[in-house]
């Protein structure tokens, strides 16, 4: 169930790999930047906003990550294996504390909160621990099926979270939705309810991709990595779901500042 089996691209070098390798680097740039201005953001719920500009340069530097494996360059460089820009679990939290916080910015956070950041937190601190280590120690710690941080276990928990998550998230969007009265409000909740929409129907493809690799190498004993092809469309299944949060970005920042036009809290 691993990501990382998309990654078979890098040898025989077409014109096809190198526009990839340029789409993939416009999506990171655009994640990075259009993350950072959410921290200049002075509309909405800072809290929100935070959220929401995580939520982007993390999925930026995750493809940054899968970036490196497709040019090799972890081969190249071994010393920055494990380089702390790997953040899977980190995706389902933030979405839904932005979506939450960006409907009921009058919630106060309290100590409960805390569990939700235990996985993102945990595998921050294990790159960060292992990135430290010698050559030597992180060519024995690759991935690893019971690794709940980097592994086909860390998949696992990076699927249902994400779907969890987008589902918790929704029931807050209907619940505001049902009680709304102001127009404004409204399309506040109209901007979340279609960023979880399209989201959960990007995510479905990007899911099917990712276990269909696994049921057909586990279970089939046939190799979808093989095809370049199929190993190009997995991981631009990914690049889709980070497209789309920018394009949504984009548009909370410029289009749709009237609607977030309560100060900054």
């Amino acid at each position: 169930m691993e990501f990382s089996h998309f990654i078979t691209l890098s040898k025989d070098h077409s014109i096809f790999y190198y526009l990839l390798i340029l789409f993939l680097s416009v999506g990171v740039l655009q994640a990075l930047s259009i993350g950072g201005l959410f921290f200049f953001k002075h509309t909405g719920d800072w809290r929100s906003n935070a959220c929401y500009g995580l939520l982007l340069i993390t999925f930026g530097l995750t493809l940054l990550h899968y970036i490196f494996l497709l040019t090799d360059l972890y081969t190249l460089y071994p010393k920055l294996y494990f380089v702390p820009i790997y953040y899977t679990l980190s995706f389902p939290i933030l979405l839904f504390y932005h979506v939450k916080l960006s409907l009921y910015p009058q919630y106060r956070m309290r100590w409960t909160d805390a569990k939700h950041f235990v996985l993102p937190v945990g595998q921050f601190i294990f790159f960060c621990v292992v990135f430290f280590q010698t050559v030597e120690v992180k060519s024995v710690m690759g991935r690893y099926f019971y690794n709940p941080f980097f592994g086909a276990f860390e998949q696992l928990l990076y699927l249902v979270t994400f779907f969890a998550y987008t589902y918790f998230a929704y029931r807050y969007v209907r619940h505001k939705r049902r009680r709304v009265q102001d127009p404004g409000e409204a399309k506040k909740v109209l901007y979340a309810e279609k960023l979880l929409q399209i989201l959960f129907v990007l995510f479905s493809i990007h899911t099917a991709f990712i276990l269909s690799d696994y049921i057909s190498y586990e279970f089939l004993d046939v190799n979808m990595r093989s095809s370049k092809a199929f190993a190009a469309l997995g991981i631009l299944s990914f690049a889709a779901l980070l497209f789309w949060l920018g394009v949504y970005g984009f548009q909370i920042l410029f289009w749709g500042r009237k609607v977030f036009r309560a100060n900054r809290t």
